[in-house]
């Protein structure tokens, strides 16, 4: 075993993986987005139980071709128990076993719910049929028989789990598991009064979907209830599903309209009136971001951020009264986003909370009343997320990276406040760690990987980190991928002209002559929103770039001013008011740094290319800086900052009327005149998200000007551009032929 975990260590402390002459395999695009030789599998999800005494997972059943088991490990050992076997989900009148996307316990572990025949809501699928197995008599029960089939979201037993609850067409049910009573508890839900889910914009915006909660003795429901009158209807259309045209409405609020006005109430779970908390301001033009029980069942806490997003009220609100109490307040210059490690501890005496007060992201540990406030992970780094807290074994574990922005590493310190940082993820194992602790903080799951080293996931115990089994290895794709002709990946750094020193990695073409000049390609996204600068798996699009490497292409991406990494609120926030003004100066003089680090590079041959916000950056750097970037393709680009949403961009740029300047010069269309080089512009017509109208308005303004461009449309695809046939390989081949004709590839 020892033998084994030295190899293990070995295999991952360095990023070059054999030795140049095993090298053999050229890239195709059919191959990364056809063929598939190149899929890599994850661990399914697991949960643990019994405190992380074990987990349970999905896994395909030996007995019932195409049947799923639900599957107990014990953490320490790995034994092995079929809980729930495939053959006792087959549905009344059928012969096939139970297609589910998601499980359930109760609390006393008698019954499971089952989520079945799901549909896709905006980004994931939240509607669908629910049945709840009887784990003694092997009963399978459907929830909602009298509702529309596929209409129930978010289904959750009681505490007790006698009941369940679930959303269906925007009203909230509870059924009674033993009868089939069925108890309505809203009866307003319509397309405008949404109950107990979310709009548009506040799932995509503030990541919120299920928006109801049992009281923990079960008596109440606490839920969310929005009024989408008047928000703005965007048309998409569809031309292509029928022989006529029909549009698609979306309700969605765009940058400085009306919002969604938004309240909390509580009703009984035996039905009657909802009694409205009284959280004070316009509820159009504030939100209420996130809502629990306050550690028992007569409050609830909620989080209530004002439009401009800089500031969050922490209210606990009487839930027979509706009387609200505000315990903290937390601010910042420029804004705020909003934390889930929101957590009670002694008897709901004091609750945890993730700030930026101190210029770095920190713990917090807040007293109910608010007047306590003790920072419990201090030092010069960020908490980039929590792992888990255990007040009763006295250590907070945290997600950080001290040293190197492009990792991730597990870290704890003690819950007493005394602040000794200490790493968990041994200093060997470079690269990108996510965690899943048990609440216990013995096991977690780890799951590893690096720039180009497909993820894996094993079982460690804590706080040794001692690898107990892998539980997913990816060992044939891994072996293949090292196999690809293609350089390691260099980080680096550089610093600017204006000595801003910005985080970088390069990909080179594998048999690169540094005595020659090569075209670079930039992959920019540039936006508050991610980092493409990361030690991580990037799948398709790390094969994409190693295709273009062997075509003979430098690959380049920077992380400019703004981007969310471990580097402090001021680098976060310093582009307040100047998003996409900023990050262009950044990438701009970050290029003309790389050129002077890596001589190799042909400054005359200079290409960019982008997604969402990196088509957004693509144009800004085409349009305000043509002489140095020749050739962009931009995909589903923002054209104009106003034509985004609410919450996103006026997060980061406050509101129109009071940054008209930021507006106009972040925004690409103002700046289209300028281009000399070439462009591809790339959109769906059904992106939700970024409008299609953001590239028909690049369109005009290019003709305007009598620019000449590229333009690929993708009827009906979203924001991804993923569904229908071959629309992946088509997109990328598009663009690979848009390069080699226009960035001419080699050396020179």
């Amino acid at each position: 075993m020892k033998q084994f975990i030295t190899l293990l260590i070995l295999s991952i402390s360095v990023i070059s993986f054999t030795n140049a002459q095993e090298k053999s395999i050229d890239l195709t695009l059919d191959k990364i987005f056809k063929d598939n030789e190149f899929t890599v599998g994850k661990f399914p999800s697991a949960r643990w139980i019994k405190g992380g005494k074990g987990y349970t997972i999905v896994e395909n059943s030996k007995e019932i071709q195409g049947g799923k088991d639900i599957v107990y490990y014990e953490s320490e050992s790995g034994e092995r128990e079929v809980l729930i076997p495939a053959r006792k989900l087959i549905l009344p009148n059928s012969s096939e076993p139970m297609v589910f996307d998601d499980y359930f316990w109760s609390e006393d572990k008698s019954k499971l719910l089952l989520f079945t025949n799901t549909e896709r809501v905006w980004r994931r699928n939240t509607r669908g049929d629910y049945y709840v197995l009887h784990l003694k008599s092997n009963k399978l029960q459907q929830i909602g028989v009298d509702r529309p089939e596929s209409s129930l979201m978010f289904a959750k037993f009681s505490p007790q789990g006698d009941r369940v609850a679930y959303v269906s067409k925007n009203n909230i049910y509870v059924e009674e598991i033993a009868t089939s009573k069925v108890i309505q508890l809203t009866a307003d839900g319509s397309k405008t009064i949404i109950n107990g889910t979310f709009d548009w914009v506040y799932e995509e915006e503030l990541d919120v979907r299920d928006g109801f909660r049992w009281s923990p003795d079960g008596n109440k429901i606490a839920y969310w209830q929005l009024d989408a009158e008047g928000i703005g209807e965007f048309l998409m259309i569809n031309n292509t599903d029928s022989i006529y045209s029909y549009t698609i409405p979306v309700q969605y609020p765009k940058v400085g309209t009306q919002n969604s006005a938004a309240k909390v109430g509580v009703v009984s779970a035996a039905g009657g009136e909802t009694v409205w908390m009284k959280i004070p301001g316009d509820r159009r033009n504030n939100y209420i971001a996130r809502m629990e029980w306050a550690a028992n069942s007569d409050e609830i806490v909620a989080q209530h951020l004002n439009r401009y997003q800089n500031k969050l009220d922490i209210y606990i609100c009487n839930a027979t009264t509706g009387d609200v109490n505000k315990v903290f307040t937390d601010e910042d210059e420029a804004w705020l986003e909003v934390r889930d490690n929101f957590k009670w501890f002694e008897n709901g005496e004091y609750f945890s909370w993730v700030s930026e007060r101190d210029g770095w992201l920190h713990l917090y540990l807040v007293s109910r009343d608010g007047k306590e406030v003790k920072k419990l992970t201090p030092g010069e780094y960020d908490v980039i997320s929590v792992a888990n807290i255990n007040d009763d074994d006295g250590w907070i574990y945290f997600i950080a990276s001290p040293e190197e922005n492009e990792s991730r590493y597990l870290y704890r310190v003690p819950f007493d406040g005394s602040g000794k940082l200490e790493r968990i993820t041994p200093l060997e194992e470079k690269g990108y760690h996510s965690y899943k602790v048990s609440p216990s903080n013995k096991y977690a799951f780890r799951t590893f990987s690096n720039f180009n080293t497909p993820s894996y996931t094993d079982i460690v115990e804590l706080p040794s980190h001692k690898s107990i089994r892998t539980l997913y290895k990816n060992e044939e794709v891994t072996e293949k991928i090292k196999k690809i002709k293609v350089s390691d990946v260099e980080f680096f750094k550089v610093k600017t002209e204006d000595d801003i020193v910005l985080d970088g990695w390069i990909m080179k073409p594998f048999d690169l002559d540094e005595s020659k000049k090569y075209p670079v390609i930039f992959f920019v996204y540039g936006e508050p929103g991610s980092q493409t600068v990361r030690d991580m798996w990037r799948g398709s699009r790390y094969l994409y770039h190693s295709y273009l490497t062997q075509k003979g292409y430098v690959i380049v991406s920077l992380d400019n001013r703004g981007v969310p990494a471990p580097r402090g609120r001021a680098w976060r926030k310093s582009v307040y008011k100047k998003v996409g003004i900023t990050a262009s100066i950044d990438q701009a003089n970050g290029a003309k740094a790389v050129f002077e680090k890596f001589p190799f590079i042909d400054s005359e041959r200079v290409g960019i290319w982008g997604w969402s916000g990196g088509g957004t950056m693509t144009l800004n750097m085409l349009f305000r800086y043509p002489e140095m970037y020749h050739t962009g393709v931009s995909v589903a680009p923002v054209a104009d900052q106003k034509l985004y949403d609410t919450i996103y961009q006026e997060r980061f740029m406050n509101l129109p009327k009071n940054n008209e300047y930021g507006y106009r010069e972040g925004s690409p269309v103002n700046h289209a005149k300028n281009l000399e080089g070439n462009l591809l512009l790339i959109h769906g017509t059904g992106d939700d998200n970024v409008h299609y109208q953001n590239s028909e308005l690049i369109v005009n303004e290019l003709i305007k000007h009598n620019k000449m461009f590229s333009f690929m449309p993708y009827p009906n695809r979203s924001h991804s551009i993923y569904e229908g046939e071959g629309t992946s390989l088509h997109l990328f081949t598009l663009m690979s032929k848009y390069f080699l004709d226009n960035l001419e590839p080699g050396a020179k």
